[in-house]
């Protein structure tokens, strides 16, 4: 393993690593004990336009697992799921492009994260345990053999086609605070509410936007950081 805090030190340090010299931020070793390993996928949020670009092109088996997955969720879409990923015909689209819209940003991760799995263990790497968050966890299902990718593919297709039709207005924003000093805020405003809460202190607010920012400028006075969600 080599440790570097940027590209310069991680080069010198690979190199060192290569010719068997002692290096500061050069660690060598073997594994021990009775560790496994896991894969955890992540849910939306994590999507953008020309992700796995640079491994579909270098990998053959992580081109053909997203291929396959791509032509197994364009039956339940209405376009090709793989032109929404290379961001085609977005010049005239607001923010990151049509893959941040719900019904093309949950397909995507999902393939993407298919292919991801199937490099990996293409390369010998398989998780002994697998989870995952929101889309992540069908993604986790169908690698499990939860069922067919078929079958994956028309859940993960309606799941975001459902959610996609929900009204505009609202926003989502994850806030670094406790779940309790964030319902303080919320009490008397009926439009928000807590869609989510991710650990002791990652929590996620949802509902009207209008409502949801001015909560988020009232936590961010408090100290606490805030990100909206795509």
């Amino acid at each position: 393993m080599v440790l570097g805090s940027g590209r310069e030190e991680l080069v010198t340090a690979l190199g060192a690593l290569a010719e068997g010299r002692d290096l500061p931020g050069v660690v060598s070793g073997v594994a021990g004990g009775a560790g496994k390993v896991g894969f955890v996928f992540t849910g939306q949020g994590a999507q953008r336009v020309g992700m796995g670009r640079q491994l579909y092109e270098a990998f053959p088996a992580f081109a053909a697992a997203f291929d396959e997955v791509c032509a197994g969720l364009d039956a339940h879409l209405e376009g090709s799921l793989a032109a929404v990923v290379r961001g085609e015909g977005d010049s005239s689209w607001p923010g990151g492009g049509r893959i941040d819209e719900t019904v093309w940003a949950q397909p995507a991760l999902f393939a993407v994260e298919v292919a991801l799995f199937r490099l990996l263990t293409s390369w010998g790497v398989a998780p002994q345990v697998v989870a995952g968050h929101s889309i992540g966890e069908l993604a986790a299902a169908h690698v499990a053999g939860v069922w067919s990718l078929e079958d994956a593919c028309a859940v993960v297709a309606a799941r975001g086609r459902l959610m996609q039709e929900l009204p505009q207005g609202g926003a989502m924003v994850a806030v670094e605070a406790a779940e309790e000093r964030v319902r303080e805020i919320l009490a008397g405003r009926p439009g928000v509410g807590i869609a989510a809460v991710n650990g002791p202190r990652a929590v996620v607010v949802s509902g009207v936007e209008d409502d949801v920012l001015a909560v988020a400028e009232e936590l961010a006075q408090r100290g606490s950081r805030t990100g909206l969600l795509r």
